[in-house]
């Protein structure tokens, strides 16, 4: 398997795209460190604001919102698909890319489209069941399927051939080494360093029904002597936090460096994302998931394996109110033998290699 000379990478909208293609970026340069690396994004999307800052190529292709039905119609009628599909060609042509790697959103179609046109290798990454359309499309013209869970060829059947490699995660949280980092981190965020931390955390976006939750249970928490680190989300009006707890109770509208909160945590409560599965399995922290409910049910799915598996907890958002977080919370968080199992058996079902096990199927799909 020899080196690539030029990648192009297409993922972007939300961080699930776009984490996994940095990770994965930074797994191939780490190989090697002359490797060509040029990243597909749209004028608007989250790519923007991650890509650049970590030394990556972005260049803006148009793109657009897809119908949520995938068949070959949808691939002749649209005009302004080829438009798109012809932007991705000249950056493709440009940079004399060995392949196209794409990991979702609607930046991928255009490049799925023009590597498909030049009989370019091309690699789809999936992590949800169902996989999203623009991923569903892309399987048209590829068998190149990797998929970042056990479970997911089993229920999908366009997954059915995939192979999984895992999820490629950061190596700030893949080589996390929780229990080394714990002191440290609470003292990044004024935590004691003799109570347990319960850290909240709803994606990117928060999830105001946790928020609310959380808040609404902050005082029966402190008086049990559990700490709070809560991640509202940088786009969630903020939720009232009594003022006169006894123990502290962090908030924050966002957090860039996630591994200091996972270090931080003796339990976590968060949504379903596949990213937030990947990251808290392969670092073995017990997390309490609360999938989000307005949707085909991914979420849920994702975070089921872990669940049966020994490594978490399951609430429906709808049952999710402070007195069942008291209830499940604090025996929970008070019992560090139960937490050391349950993180036992999270890190037994997660892996930390899925960027170096990208690589190598990716390698695998040029030379073929």
């Amino acid at each position: 398997m020899g080196p690539l000379r030029s990648v192009v990478l297409a993922g972007g909208g939300t961080g699930g795209h776009i984490y996994p293609l940095l990770a994965f970026a930074d797994c191939l340069r780490r190989h090697d460190p002359g490797v060509r690396i040029t990243c597909l994004g749209t004028p608007k999307g989250m790519e923007n604001e991650l890509i650049p800052p970590q030394g990556y190529d972005l260049r803006q292709i148009p793109a657009y919102q897809l119908p949520r039905s995938v068949n070959m119609n949808l691939v002749r009628t649209p005009g302004r698909m080829w438009t798109a599909a012809r932007a991705a060609g000249k950056v493709i042509d440009e940079v004399r890319a060995d392949a196209v790697v794409g990991f979702g959103g609607y930046v991928s179609v255009p490049a799925y489209l023009a590597a498909w046109r030049r009989e370019l290798p091309m690699v789809i990454h999936e992590v949800n069941v169902p996989p999203g359309v623009a991923n569903r499309l892309g399987m048209k013209f590829t068998k190149n399927i990797a998929v970042g869970f056990p479970h997911q060829p089993s229920q999908a059947e366009s997954l059915r051939d995939a192979t999984v490699v895992g999820v490629p995660l950061r190596r700030s949280i893949a080589s996390l080494d929780r229990y080394a980092l714990r002191n440290a981190a609470r003292a990044r965020f004024g935590l004691r360093p003799d109570l347990p931390v319960l850290f909240v955390a709803g994606g990117s976006s928060g999830a105001r029904s946790i928020n609310l939750a959380v808040s609404g249970a902050a005082k029966e928490l402190a008086r049990n002597g559990v700490q709070v680190l809560h991640v509202m989300g940088a786009r969630n009006e903020p939720v009232p936090i009594p003022t006169d707890l006894p123990v502290p109770y962090v908030t924050l509208p966002y957090l860039s460096e996630m591994e200091l909160g996972y270090a931080a945590a003796d339990l976590m409560l968060a949504r379903g994302g596949a990213m937030t599965v990947a990251e808290v399995a392969a670092i073995g922290l017990p997390t309490i998931f609360v999938p989000y409910p307005h949707s085909n049910q991914e979420q849920k799915r994702n975070a089921l394996p872990v669940v049966e598996a020994g490594g978490g907890l399951l609430v429906d958002d709808a049952e999710l109110t402070p007195d069942w977080l008291e209830r499940a919370v604090i025996p929970l968080i008070r019992d560090p033998q139960r937490l050391y199992a349950m993180g036992a058996a999270a890190s037994a079902y997660g892996r930390r290699d899925g960027d170096e096990a990208l690589r190598s199927f990716v390698l695998e799909a040029v030379v073929r």
